[in-house]
């Protein structure tokens, strides 16, 4: 199943445009985004996609000070690039730091990781590091079931502007390393392929 665009007034300023997203009663289980101004409307990822977000999630445990927390549906706000994005994973400092419950400011997040599905690659590959890097995330974490060449994972980091430097890249089977302040490998032999 893919996803499912909401079209939208393109005159529309920010605050209307998260008030009905806010407001609106989507279908429940979906993933309801904004991307670059436009409202998508996904399925619940697959058991897989999950396995893959689940995995990475333990294994970030490990590693993480006590007062950050890893989030799995967690909208997170790029107003520079009309976007409310939901990443598979966030990890942000646990606190009260906005004063809504819908979402937080992007540039309060320290990692975000994206599991590609086979309707959404291209969000996650073009749209999404372009919002997360524009926002000063430090670190992006694309894991592509359905990258060209194969399932890989690539780590972006050293955000300038909207573009991340890609820091290392690695085909499922192979580990990959985060650095400082997470100091963690992550063993992919363990993720399934599409």
């Amino acid at each position: 199943m893919s996803a499912l665009t909401v079209s939208q007034d393109p005159e529309q300023s920010w605050d209307d445009l998260v008030r009905f997203w806010e407001e609106m009663d989507w279908p429940e289980g979906s993933k309801v985004e904004i991307i670059e101004g436009i409202i998508t409307v996904s399925p619940a990822p697959a058991y897989r996609h999950n396995l893959i977000a689940e995995s990475i999630q333990r294994r970030l445990y490990s590693v993480m000070p006590e007062d950050w927390g890893i989030f799995q549906t967690l909208a997170i706000a790029v107003p520079s690039r009309m976007g409310m994005l939901i990443p598979d994973l966030v990890v942000a400092p646990r606190r009260d730091h906005t004063e809504s419950d819908t979402h937080i400011p992007a540039a309060l997040a320290e990692l975000v990781v994206e599991v590609t599905s086979k309707s959404n690659a291209r969000d996650d590959r073009v749209g999404k590091p372009a919002a997360y890097a524009g926002a000063g995330i430090p670190l992006y974490l694309l894991v592509d079931r359905w990258a060209p060449d194969g399932p890989a994972v690539t780590l972006y980091g050293e955000p300038q502007g909207d573009v991340y430097r890609p820091l290392s890249t690695a085909k499922f089977g192979e580990p990959i390393k985060l650095p400082a302040p997470f100091d963690l490998v992550i063993d992919t032999a363990e993720f399934p392929e599409t």
